[in-house]
């Protein structure tokens, strides 16, 4: 027995206080702790104590040691109350009898059962306090223990206690039926509610971490159930992917009253948002099962007053910020106690033996004393069924598991085959998927035409179904997902079934070859036709993000069916566009080495793949083996199919795309010049390709500096697309930005900011806040709001999105060091000097090691750097780093373009500061008339040189002209930017402009 005492509230000095011990079985803790919270409103003391009654003590000896307990004894009645140890009614009978009997005033009890109990325990006279609400059940619990003619009224009516245990909390989903063979655990449950309810606010995140079979998922369960009384919200979400977690997350918009549209990436931010305010409900309890991977999930793990439940195999959530609690196997006697309850026939000894040669493992033990229960075996010859069938030969179904496991499934899948035989042939259709959560709802969708004979039946017949999926049920092989939120809502065997990794590991070793072939093909035409066709379409990322897991384990690589292939392809087209390009690209190389066996290096699959994975390997930021395999594509394409062949026009565009992030531009815009006619005169000019390379040669202009030819080709590509697309396809909205960025680059902020603002909003309905594309809407959206002069917004979105783009790609990934560089500028001015410095010079290291030397972006990140260094009083240092900085922009991109001008203007700062005021002079004179001819006379960048000019000529003592330049050039300031314009007033207060350099990162 385990005795805690709770926190009791004062009562009036000299008052004598009653005393009530509450004993209880750990399954019934809610009712403990809604009972105590009544007593001691009342004025009561109460103690709590846990009934364990262990094996080794008899139930007179327990029962007289709780009769010395200190006030009288509750005892909560129930069948786990008399379940454990487990005991036989006649011993209670015995033991109620002599112990209570000659003392009944000792002890009262309430029932909080429906269940059988012992004939014995009238000798308590219990109260029921089922079937009714809580005041009635607070009026017979008074009335049983005498509490009502003393008249004390409630204490501290106001005061927030446990929730009557039969009622539910305000918001509930999600939550697995109740185990009732749940067993022991107490000291891990124990410590699990201790460490959440001591936890710092906004820190309370546990995670229970363990191996496979452990009990994991059980065990967070019967913590809902034993405190989620506690709770004004409980929701569990299945977190073993990102894409599920974020879907079963957001779908507690609605029961948390949320107002939002139907998308789920806008209910996601909602309920984040109201959970970490604590609106409307400050206590919440969220359970995320299966979490495996900590980086896909970790940064939607909602903070606040609330309390977060993990389970998972990784015990890196600690890197997260999450308590480690280890689920280990089962200790010896909850062994046997949980063996006894599943097969009551068995006796102790017995259980312990097969405790022992199953190794305690929970989820083995579950399955085996089931069905063996069932069986006329004994435990020896069990026992000896396992040792019969391990031999060297034997392989592990993985390192953490028992060698037992492969010969102890054997025996149960007999018995499964020997019952209801479909349900081994649905359980094998459910290895050819990924272990976990099985959409088996697909098998059922798919066409019934031509299936094997064996399968027709079950697919066809539902009553045949739901037999077989109850059989696995019933023996623990798999367990009911159900798609249902509400508390009530029965499971539906049509949806999806959990299928855990050991079981999947054993049945896919068990099978025959034949069997294997028909089912494989069965899964793949499932998969093929649950494919929606439109990877472009956001509305069907959820169910791509459900059916890629599933790939590999139907070997759908190696299927020649052309819906299969064009599944792949979808797929592969999916995870570019949902920034997924790690395992994009993977899944693309190996593709592409199968396929070319498979069909020949010249089949139109080939291609189709080479073009899919090299978009891929780009986004992933892998630009010169991209390149080569883009070059030598092209080269047998021209040669095989000559220059207006479709396939080699799409691989030309991929090579353009190479060299473009490559920083040869030159190159780039030669393609593209090249690319555009000839899809138009090819494809006509609304066709998507046709756009496609408008858009590309429009980027690439930008990146050459010429801002208002890449405005008017972003304008046109924007109004085709808008027109032929819709307006919320993906391409319209990248578009859209791509505008944005060429209002912002030529000076004209308020348009850009507008503009972005609204296609900011968009981008987070249709694709979601974590989206690379959206991140990079809002990176855009940060800079205009910078230079319109709202620098707080800026500075907080800037952070905001440098943290997405971390997550989702990163930190090597040029979008998320494009992100950083911004980043880095802004806290130079804005900030912490110390952060821009350290970032600023993490930023070039890794350019360093992603790009060729001589890339632009290598040499704008050194500008940079130099004005970190120039901010620091590292003048000399800064000088020499961006006069280098200076002459290879210039070798790099030209001395007109912008890239250069900025360095060039940044060089005359760093010349003055050092003395050399007449060099700083020639080349702002020089500088403001290669920007003049470029970009124009009152272009932000010109305008930026001749403030720069007017200190120059103050610095020579040229009085008379640096005024005559300074006026003209804040009259330009004026008219252009307004007279309030940060710019403008900056230029004034005659602070020296600087030009901070920002990669265009596609």
């Amino acid at each position: 027995m385990s005795e805690t005492r709770t926190p009791v509230r004062p009562t009036e000095r000299g008052a004598a206080r009653q005393t009530v011990t509450i004993s209880f079985a750990g399954f019934n803790r809610a009712w403990a702790a809604w009972i105590g919270d009544r007593l001691e409103r009342r004025g009561v003391r109460v103690v709590y104590v846990r009934w364990d009654s262990p094996a080794e003590e008899t139930l007179v000896d327990l029962l007289r040691g709780l009769s010395l307990a200190e006030g009288r004894v509750l005892i909560l009645v129930s069948e786990r109350y008399f379940q454990l140890g487990p005991r036989t009614f006649e011993e209670w009978n015995a033991a109620l009898r002599e112990v209570v009997g000659p003392d009944p005033a000792k002890f009262a009890a309430v029932s909080v059962t429906n269940a059988s109990v012992p004939a014995a325990i009238a000798v308590l006279a219990p109260v029921d306090l089922t079937n009714m609400g809580a005041d009635e059940a607070e009026r017979r619990l008074l009335d049983r223990l005498d509490l009502q003619a003393d008249g004390r009224p409630a204490a501290d009516p106001g005061t927030r206690g446990p929730r009557f245990p039969a009622a539910m909390p305000e918001v509930w989903g999600g939550v697995p039926r109740r185990n009732t063979r749940f067993t022991g655990r107490e000291p891990l449950l124990g410590e699990a509610y201790h460490l959440l309810q001591n936890s710092e606010p906004g820190a309370g995140v546990l995670t229970l971490h363990g191996m496979s079979g452990v009990g994991k998922t059980q065990l967070a369960a019967e913590y809902v159930y034993r405190f989620g009384s506690e709770y004004d919200v409980v929701w569990w979400v299945n977190a073993e992917n990102r894409a599920t977690y974020r879907r079963l997350l957001a779908e507690l918009a609605p029961k948390l009253g949320l107002s939002t549209g139907d998308e789920y990436g806008e209910r996601l931010r909602a309920v984040r948002d109201s959970l970490r305010r604590g609106n409307p409900f400050s206590r919440w309890l969220l359970i995320l099962d299966g979490a495996d991977e900590p980086d896909q999930v970790w940064d939607l793990v909602p903070s606040g007053s609330g309390h977060v439940l993990i389970t998972s195999r990784n015990p890196e959530w600690s890197e997260h910020n999450s308590k480690l609690l280890e689920v280990r196997v089962y200790d010896r006697d909850e062994s046997v106690a949980f063996i006894r309850r599943r097969a009551a026939r068995l006796s102790e000894q017995e259980a312990d033996q097969l405790a022992e040669a199953l190794e305690d493992l929970p989820l083995l033990l579950d399955q085996t004393a089931g069905w063996l229960n069932d069986s006329d075996l004994t435990v020896d010859d069990y026992i000896a069924l396992l040792e019969d069938g391990v031999d060297q030969d034997v392989v592990r179904v993985s390192a953490d598991f028992p060698v037992t496991f492969q010969t102890a499934w054997s025996i149960l899948l007999n018995k499964l085959r020997d019952t209801v035989p479909e349900s081994v042939d649905l359980l094998r259709l459910c290895t050819f998927f990924a272990p976990g959560f099985i959409p088996v709802r697909m098998l059922r969708e798919m066409s019934h035409d031509d299936l094997p004979e064996q399968l027709t039946g079950l697919l066809d017949d539902p009553l045949l179904w739901n037999k077989a999926i109850n059989q696995l049920r019933q023996y623990s092989v798999v367990r009911l997902e159900s798609h249902e939120i509400g508390a009530d809502e029965v499971p539906s065997p049509g949806e999806s079934v959990y299928l855990h990794r050991m079981v999947h590991q054993a049945v896919g070793k068990d099978m025959p070859e034949a069997d294997r072939r028909e089912f494989l093909d069965v899964v793949r035409r499932a998969l093929a036709e649950a494919d929606p066709g439109r990877p472009t379409d956001t509305r069907n990322w959820e169910t791509y993000a459900e059916l890629v897991p599933h790939l590999k384990h139907a070997d759908v690589l190696n299927s020649k069916d052309r819906r299969v292939q064009a599944l792949v392809l979808n797929c592969l087209r999916y995870m570019y566009f949902a920034g997924e390009y790690t395992a994009g690209w993977k899944l693309g190389r190996r593709a592409l080495e199968i396929w070319r066996e498979l069909l020949g290096d010249s089949h139109p699959r080939v291609w189709d793949v080479t073009y899919h994975y090299a978009n891929l390997l780009r986004a992933a930021g892998m630009l010169e083996e991209t390149e080569a395999i883009e070059r030598a594509a092209a080269d047998r394409l021209r040669q095989e199919r000559g220059e207006r062949d479709l396939d080699y026009l799409r691989v030309l565009s991929g090579l353009a795309a190479d060299v473009r992030a490559l920083g040869r531009y030159d190159e780039a815009l030669v393609l593209d010049e090249q690319l555009y006619p000839t899809y138009r005169e090819l494809l006509g000019e609304q066709d998507s390709r046709t756009l496609n390379a408008l858009n590309n040669w429009g980027f690439t202009l930008r990146l050459m500096g010429r801002y208002q030819d890449a405005l008017d080709i972003d304008q046109r590509t924007l109004e085709q697309r808008r027109l032929v697309l819709t307006s919320r396809h993906l391409w319209t909205l990248f578009s859209e930005v791509s505008f944005a960025i060429g209002l912002r680059l030529l000076g004209r902020y308020a348009e850009a900011e507008s503009a972005q603002a609204r296609n900011v909003r968009e981008y987070r309905i249709v694709a979601g806040e974590a989206n690379q594309d959206t991140l990079r809407a809002e990176h855009n959206l940060a800079l205009c709001l910078l230079r319109v002069g709202d620098r707080a917004a800026a500075g907080k979105l800037l952070t905001k999105v440098l943290e997405g783009f971390e997550r989702k790609l990163g930190d090597r990934h040029l979008l998320t060091l494009s992100a950083a560089v911004s980043h880095s500028c802004f806290n130079r001015e804005h900030g912490d000097i110390d952060l821009a410095r350290e970032t600023s010079e993490s930023v070039l290291a890794r350019y360093e090691q992603l790009l060729p030397e001589g890339h632009p972006f290598i040499i704008g990140a050194r500008a940079n750097q130099a004005l970190v260094l120039r901010n620091v009083g590292e003048r000399q240092h800064a000088h020499v780093l961006i006069e280098q900085a200076l002459a290879d922009m210039s070798a790099a991109v030209g001395e007109s373009h912008p890239y250069t001008l900025g360095c060039a203007i940044n060089a005359t700062a760093l010349r003055n500061l050092i003395g050399e005021t007449e060099s700083a002079a020639e080349l702002s004179r020089n500088t403001i008339a290669r920007a003049t001819e470029t970009l124009g006379r009152t272009h932000p960048l010109t305008l930026s040189a001749r403030v720069a000019y007017a200190a120059d000529l103050r610095g020579l003592r040229a009085r008379q002209q640096a005024e005559k330049t300074e006026q003209e050039a804040l009259t330009d300031l004026e008219a252009t930017l307004g007279k309030q314009h940060v710019h403008t007033v900056s230029a004034r207060a005659r602070n020296r402009p600087y030009w901070d350099f920002e990669p265009q990162a596609s």
